[in-house]
């Protein structure tokens, strides 16, 4: 065969590929969702040139006021005509003693004083203000008319998922299990994530406990698709177009990529957490709880290691991570990555620092190798 015709037969079976169901869904040309890191990582930057290069850019609405999710929505519509979308945390009840406050305080002093962090003074959350917050987000996101939605940490009610249907916007839910997949189709939402235990940060488990649903993303795939019909999105240490295959291969129509675009040029991160991650091997991730309260992947340092032992101890999210707030801020404005949180999934050594317009060439253009 000649290799013209090699070539021409290579790109017809990407073509194949994309578009799908997904594709189609969403109105983007390829595959590809940058997945909705809160805390700052998805800036407008980031999350336009994504869409603008054929895929889907998300904005981390986790830990916005509505004020900031309105403004960012408002930034990303300036910069690309194309669909983006929103992901909200779903508030969950939560129960915190006195003792256990005082008990986290007592182990993060040392921290605080070591950074010159004066006082502990920081507002706890409370369950009706993150309910508050979360209904002005998911009104917001319908003022706007922002054309996908995502959750994590749970589903919506039947209320929200009504008004949010009604005005024809795509639902995508996250699960870490069969059974959680099962229920993101039942009530009758549009696309379901799929997130294996090598993903970054926290994942979106909200049946299954943390130790019951650490299932490897290629077990995680084929068993989510032979239960729903929706399409499912793979998600967790996918870096390239290798991933990209193999997830469709064993059943996905797509991937969600955190870490990948955590390292690009607009990408909020911040330079310690990107380096970090540029120089981390596969073995250097692993799982605490010490940051925020709720188990998420990230690189080794010092505060995960001496944390560790007394995570057992600390009152559970969002709660630590308020108490941990500034002991978090001041290493990242110090340079100092011994006591920031640097999310990684498992997959650092693939990782690279370029612009989102050459990760989604490089993937796509790997995909036709194959």
């Amino acid at each position: 065969m000649k290799l013209s015709s090699y070539l021409k037969l290579k790109n017809r079976k990407v073509s194949m590929m994309f578009p799908n169901k997904l594709t189609k869904l969403l109105q983007i040309k390829y595959p590809i969702i940058q997945a909705p890191m809160a805390g700052g990582v998805t800036t407008t930057e980031l999350v336009a040139s994504v869409s603008n290069n054929g895929c889907l850019g998300m904005i981390g609405a986790g830990y916005m006021s509505p004020v900031e999710l309105r403004k960012q929505i408002k930034e990303v519509r300036q910069l690309t005509s194309n669909n983006f979308g929103v992901n909200m945390f779903i508030p969950n009840n939560f129960l915190v003693s006195g003792r256990e406050i005082e008990n986290a305080n007592l182990l993060l002093e040392p921290f605080r004083h070591l950074l010159e962090i004066e006082g502990n003074g920081v507002d706890l959350p409370t369950f009706e203000n993150l309910q508050a917050t979360y209904t002005e987000q998911w009104k917001i996101v319908l003022e706007e008319k922002v054309p996908v939605c995502s959750f994590t940490f749970g589903v919506p009610s039947e209320h929200v998922l009504k008004e949010l249907k009604q005005h024809n916007i795509v639902l995508v839910g996250t699960a870490t299990t069969v059974r959680e997949a099962i229920e993101i189709e039942k009530i009758g939402m549009d696309i379901v994530v799929v997130q294996g235990s090598e993903a970054g940060g926290h994942r979106g488990n909200f049946i299954s406990v943390h130790t019951d649903s650490l299932i490897g993303l290629m077990s995680l795939i084929p068993q989510v698709a032979d239960n729903v019909k929706i399409p499912v999105v793979a998600a967790g240490g996918i870096m390239d177009g290798r991933g990209l295959m193999a997830s469709i291969c064993l059943g996905a129509q797509g991937v969600q990529m955190g870490t990948a675009f955590l390292t690009c040029e607009e990408s909020g991160a911040h330079p310690i957490h990107k380096q970090a991650i540029l120089q981390s091997s596969e073995d250097q991730t692993v799982l605490t709880r010490a940051f925020s309260g709720k188990w998420a992947r990230g690189i080794r340092n010092k505060f995960v290691d001496e944390m560790r032992g007394q995570e057992k101890l600390l009152p559970d999210f969002p709660i630590q991570n308020s108490l941990t707030k500034w002991i978090r801020k001041a290493s990242s404005t110090q340079n100092n990555q011994a006591y920031m949180s640097l999310w990684s999934g498992q997959s650092p050594r693939l990782a690279k620092n370029q612009t989102v317009a050459s990760l989604i060439t490089s993937v796509i253009d790997e995909c036709k190798r194959f």
